[in-house]
C-alpha cells in the first residue's frame, strides 16, 4: 500500500462531513498525535465523520452508471467510465488507483478510531459502543466493495505500519467476505433504530442500515435465504420504521430527504458540502455546462408501457413516432427526452433534443455529433434540485440503500428460493408499480401465466428502472453474469441517426466485456510496483 493511502486529512472537511451530527462546528488543530488528539468525545466524533465522508464519492455514485448499459460517458473519462465500458483499460487506469486509495483511506480512518477511542477520557460507554459499531460498519463497507471489484484484497483489521503495508499480501476473497459478515452480524444489536436518533443525529448508521447492507451482501453472494431473512427484518419493522415514500419523483427532492424510504445515504449539507455531477448531465438550456453522462436507448427501452407491456410486445401501444407517450412514469422522473417538459423555479420549458426540432433555432440542447450536448439524445433528471447553488451544486443526500431496493432484493431472493407467489408480487413489484403511478390492472396484478424465467426477467427489469442512475446496475449485471451479454456491442442513443443503421438508433459507443478477465479489476499498477507481494488478477 502506498504511504498516501494512510494519510488522514484534518481541517475544514472534518467539520463539514456530516453536518447533521452534533458538535460539527469544531475545527481540529493543525497537527495532532495519538496522545494529544483523543481528548474529547467531540474530537472522536469529528474523526468518525471523516470515515462517513469516505464511504463513496459522488463521482463514483453517478459515473458507475456509465460502467453499465444504463448510461454512456461521452465526454472525458470520468471515474474511468469511458475506458472501462469500452474495455480499453488496464492496471494503470486512474479509477483503479482511486478506488483502491479511497477505500483503503476509509479503512485506515476506521482502524485509527477503533485503536484510539479508548483514549478518550470520561466518554459515555453507550456512546462509545455506538461509535465503535459505526466504525466497524464503515470498515466492513469498504472491504466489501474492494472485494467486489478486485476479488482477493489485503484484509486490514488494524492499521499497518508503512513497512507492513509495503509487504502485505492479498487475503482470499472468501476470508474477506467471512470477516465482513461476521463484523456486521456482531454489531447489529449495538446500534439504535433510526427513530432512536435525535434529529441532529439523522443520517447516522442504524440497525436498519446494517440489516439492509447484510441483505445486499447475501444477495450478491447468492445466499438467498439469508438475504430474504434480512429483508424481512426491515419489512416487518423489527429494525426500524421503513416504507415506500408516497411519490417516486418526490423521493429524490431535497425537501424529502430522510424520508421513510432512506435506509443509508451519503450525507451532504448546503454550501459546506455539496456534489455537482448534474452540472454535466442536465440540459444546457436549464443550466448544464456540457454533457458528460447520458442515459442510453437501452435504458429508455427498458421502461414499460403504462399497461405493463414491453414496448416490443404486440399490442403494447408503443408508437415509434411518439416513443415517450404512455410509458412507465419513472421514465419522466429519471430521463430527459425530446420535447420533455422541464419544471424549474422559473416555470416549465420544453427541452428540444432532436436535431432541427427547436422552434427558436437556438439549438441549445439539440443532439450534434461531437458537440457539447448529449451524446445519446437524452439527459438526466433524477436528483436535480431547483434550489441548487451556483454551478448546479446540490446538497441533497444520495441514497445508498433504500426501501425499494429491499423490496426488490426480497422478490429476487424468494424467486431463487422457489418461494415466489402472488402475495410476494403484490408486496414488492405491485407496490413499486403502484407508487410509480401505474393504474392498469394488467401492470399491477400478478402475471400468473409467466414461467419462472419470465418472472426473473420481470424482477430484474423492475430493479433496473426503479434504481436507474443510482449506481447499482453495474453490480447487478456482474453478479448475474450477464455483463458479457449487455456490454458487448454498440450502446445506442435516440432515433436520430441514418435509417439504414440500427433502424436509425444512434451508435454511440462500441463496448467490450471479456468475461475471462473483466469480472475482476486489475490490482493497480503502482501498488504492485511498491509491493510485489500483491499478485495480479488473471488476464491482467
Amino acid at each position: 500500500m502506498k504511504t498516501n493511502n494512510y494519510r488522514i486529512i484534518f481541517g475544514l472537511c472534518l467539520a463539514l462531513v456530516f453536518t447533521n451530527c452534533e458538535k460539527l462546528d469544531l475545527v481540529p488543530e493543525n497537527t495532532f498525535t495519538d496522545e494529544t488528539y483523543w481528548t474529547s468525545t467531540q474530537k472522536a466524533q469529528t474523526f468518525l465523520n471523516t470515515a462517513y465522508s469516505q464511504m463513496m464519492s459522488s463521482s463514483h455514485f453517478f459515473y458507475n452508471e456509465g460502467l453499465s448499459d444504463n448510461a454512456y460517458n461521452g465526454r472525458g473519462d470520468n471515474a474511468g467510465a469511458a475506458s472501462i465500458a469500452s474495455g480499453t483499460y488496464d492496471s494503470s487506469l486512474g479509477r483503479m488507483q482511486s478506488e483502491w486509495d479511497q477505500r483503503y483511506g476509509g479503512i485506515k480512518t476506521t482502524n485509527l478510531i477503533l485503536a484510539n477511542i479508548d483514549r478518550v477520557p470520561d466518554m459515555d460507554e453507550d456512546i462509545k459502543a455506538r461509535m465503535i459499531a459505526e466504525a466497524r460498519f464503515l470498515r466492513a463497507w469498504q472491504h466489501f466493495y474492494l472485494m467486489t471489484w478486485f476479488g482477493d484484497i489485503p484484509l486490514l483489521e488494524s492499521d499497518p505500519s508503512i513497512e507492513e503495508a509495503q509487504t502485505i499480501t492479498r487475503t482470499p476473497r472468501s476470508e474477506v467476505l467471512q470477516f465482513v459478515i461476521a463484523e456486521l452480524t456482531d454489531i447489529l444489536d449495538d446500534l439504535p433504530a433510526r427513530s432512536d436518533y435525535t434529529e441532529g443525529e439523522r443520517g447516522k448508521i442504524s440497525r436498519g442500515a446494517v440489516a439492509g447492507f447484510l441483505a445486499r451482501i447475501h444477495l450478491y453472494e447468492d445466499n438467498w435465504s439469508q438475504a430474504a431473512s434480512y429483508c424481512e427484518m426491515i419489512m416487518s419493522g423489527s429494525v426500524g420504521d421503513y416504507g415506500l415514500f408516497n411519490s417516486y419523483s418526490g423521493l429524490f427532492s431535497a425537501q424529502n430527504q430522510f424520508s421513510s424510504e432512506d435506509i443509508l445515504s451519503l450525507q451532504y449539507a448546503p454550501i459546506n458540502r455539496t456534489w455537482g455531477e448534474l452540472f454535466d448531465m442536465i440540459p444546457i438550456s436549464v443550466g448544464g455546462r456540457v454533457n458528460a453522462l447520458a442515459p442510453t436507448q437501452e435504458l429508455v427501452d427498458s421502461y414499460k408501457m403504462i399497461n405493463g407491456q414491453d414496448i416490443q410486445e404486440t399490442g403494447s401501444g408503443f408508437d415509434e413516432d411518439n416513443p415517450y407517450e404512455n410509458r412507465d412514469p419513472r421514465l419522466t422522473a429519471t430521463v430527459v427526452y425530446n420535447n420533455y417538459e422541464w419544471q424549474d423555479l422559473d416555470g416549465t420549458s420544453s427541452i428540444h433534443i432532436k436535431p432541427g426540432s427547436d422552434p427558436s433555432d437556438d439549438n441549445t440542447d439539440e443532439y450534434a455529433p461531437g458537440g457539447s450536448t448529449t451524446s445519446t439524445g437524452y439527459y438526466v433528471r433524477k436528483y436535480f434540485d431547483p434550489n441548487h447553488e451556483a454551478g448546479i451544486a446540490i446538497s441533497t443526500n444520495l441514497m445508498l440503500i433504500r426501501y425499494a431496493d429491499v423490496l426488490l432484493m426480497y422478490a429476487e431472493a424468494k424467486l431463487e428460493m422457489g418461494e415466489f407467489s402472488e402475495t410476494i408480487w403484490d408486496d414488492t413489484i405491485g407496490l413499486l408499480r403502484s407508487r410509480a403511478g401505474f393504474t392498469d390492472p394488467a401492470a399491477l396484478n400478478y402475471p400468473s401465466g409467466l414461467s419462472e424465467q419470465q418472472i426473473r426477467t420481470e424482477i430484474r427489469n423492475e430493479r433496473r428502472v426503479e434504481l436507474a442512475m443510482e449506481g447499482l446496475r453495474i453490480f447487478d449485471i456482474r453478479r448475474w453474469k450477464t455483463a458479457e451479454d449487455v456490454l458487448n456491442g454498440y450502446a445506442h442513443g435516440a432515433q436520430f441517426g441514418p435509417d439504414d443503421i440500427d433502424n436509425g438508433y444512434l451508435r454511440v459507443n462500441l463496448r467490450t466485456f471479456d468475461p475471462s478477465r473483466h469480472y475482476l479489476w486489475p490490482i493497480p499498477r503502482d501498488e504492485r510496483l511498491i509491493n510485489p507481494n500483491l499478485t495480479q488478477n488473471p488476464g491482467w
